[in-house]
């Protein structure tokens, strides 16, 4: 009888943990994550996670609404 063994495929592993960086990306630099945003080259924030992926500076919108919000003067 053979031995029953689990082998995990590589593939779903980098999808997985892409994800989770794709998560703490958005969480950080002030995106909605959506999970179907992944590889989606059309989605704003999965753009800018690349930019960021590739060692290039990135738009943090904490900062960007911030500096919108800090020129707001309610009526």
């Amino acid at each position: 009888m053979a031995k029953l063994s689990f082998k995990p495929n590589p593939r779903v592993t980098e999808i997985f943990e892409d994800l989770e960086a794709y998560q703490e990306f958005c969480q950080e630099y002030g995106y909605r994550y959506n999970e179907s945003d992944l590889y989606n080259f059309k989605s704003y924030a999965w753009q800018q996670f690349n930019k960021w992926h590739q060692g290039k500076n990135a738009k943090n919108m904490w900062w960007e609404d911030a500096r919108r919000l800090a020129g707001y003067r309610p009526a």
